[in-house]
């Protein structure tokens, strides 16, 4: 295997760590510094940096990527670690490796790769939690809900509605993890009760390492994972932080927090396919694979997914040509329809037609699917044709597909 090194940075929360990860020779060898306080990351992160490369007997020009925690956490001090890091892989010319800070807790936690389902409460402030989910097997972590922000009253019926999403996909037993579990009083108990174990970990803080992150960043790039320098960028799941002065005179104060159980809507984005992919999986026989979704974006096409108290519920992906849209692909999570997720889906992708100037939606549909044909045509598409043996099915068959249409001059207003 050839060799690599890689610098990492982590500074999402009061720790300001750096790793240098080197792997030569076939051993590898983890060089790492740190700092503990929530001022001075800008400062002592180059001095640290230079520290660690001298000590590794390394150059600058010997990196062949560099890595940074991409968050959540603290606005300031992520922005520190991704403009460093950015920073050096323009300069340098190299490729970065943005990693998930809250997976970074659980693996910390998990040395040992344990097996199953991993959910990670960091402290947000405001009185609010960042959440996420993984599955560890086979010593792979994915995901399987990205970040998001909960209320913290909101964690315990969070989690009590996506355990059972999390069982079919790893089991049904589950591990946390985070300082949240510390942060918030009776929390814990809250979760335990519904049939969480508490991660033990050893003193300090429940904070990401730069170690981990260059860890899990070899992982990365041993897998082919490159990421363009100039598309880096802070995972911020923050939408709203505080009120406008106009919104305060007129008595809003505090966090302003949205409706829990609200469905919003958003862009896919690589680091959903993870979850889209889960997903997929759970509505399909032959399901597309996370890399046809990974292409599809890489290609152009516009996604949308759909969450609420951060769980994704569905996605869809249209690829758009001269005059007409293309519905290639669209799913919602079975224990999550007939809530107007699918709806929703398929009015943004209507909306879209209509902003690009696109005067039709098309799709292809499986004959023996009279669910989603009903869909469709409650939204106006109608049968257009078909596609002779365009479905795989089982036993090596092949099934007809239906085209349905939707024209926007038809749509009632």
């Amino acid at each position: 295997m050839s060799d690599f090194h890689i610098l990492a940075f982590e500074t999402s929360s009061s720790l300001c760590s750096v790793a240098v990860l080197s792997h030569a020779g076939g051993r590898v060898r983890l060089w790492v510094a740190q700092h503990e306080g929530r001022d001075g990351h800008a400062e002592r992160i180059l001095p640290m940096t230079q520290e660690l490369l001298s000590d590794s007997g390394l150059a600058r020009q010997d990196l062949s990527a560099i890595a940074f925690g991409q968050g959540p956490g603290g606005f300031t001090g992520l922005r520190v670690a991704c403009g460093v890091a950015q920073g050096l892989a323009v300069a340098l010319g190299i490729p970065m490796l943005p990693v998930d800070s809250l997976c970074a807790v659980a693996v910390q936690d998990a040395r040992d790769d344990i097996p199953g389902v991993h959910v990670v409460l960091q402290d947000a402030r405001m009185n609010e939690v960042y959440a996420a989910v993984y599955r560890c097997e086979g010593g792979d972590w994915a995901t399987l809900q990205a970040p998001a922000l909960l209320a913290r009253a909101d964690v315990a019926a969070w989690a009590d509605t996506e355990s059972a999403a999390w069982a079919m996909q790893a089991g049904a037993d589950w591990m946390v993890h985070g300082d949240a579990l510390d942060v918030f009083p009776g929390l814990a108990d809250e979760l335990e009760a519904l049939g969480a174990t508490r991660a033990m970990r050893g003193e300090g803080p429940a904070h990401a390492h730069a170690a981990t992150i260059a860890r899990l960043a070899a992982r990365a790039w041993q897998q082919g994972q490159r990421f363009d320098a100039a598309q880096a960028a802070p995972a911020y799941v923050r939408d709203k932080v505080a009120y406008t002065t106009v919104e305060r005179a007129s008595g809003l104060g505090g966090n302003p927090l949205s409706d829990a159980a609200r469905l919003s809507l958003h862009d896919m984005h690589a680091t959903d396919l993870d979850e889209v992919a889960a997903v997929e999986r759970q509505v399909q026989a032959f399901p597309w694979t996370r890399k046809n979704f990974a292409d599809g974006l890489a290609a152009g096409y516009q996604g949308w997914i759909v969450r609420r108290l951060g769980a994704l519920l569905g996605f869809a992906l249209v690829m758009d040509a001269p005059d007409v849209a293309h519905l290639l692909v669209i799913g919602v999570r079975p224990d999550a329809q007939r809530q107007g997720v699918g709806t929703r889906l398929l009015q943004e992708c209507m909306a879209h037609c209509r902003r690009a100037g696109l005067p039709a939606l098309t799709l292809e549909v499986r004959p023996s699917n009279a669910r989603a044909i009903a869909f469709y045509q409650r939204h106006g598409f109608h049968q257009v044709g078909s596609r002779r043996g365009y479905y795989p099915a089982e036993r090596g068959a092949r099934e007809d597909a239906w085209i349905m249409t939707l024209t926007f001059q038809e749509t009632p207003a």
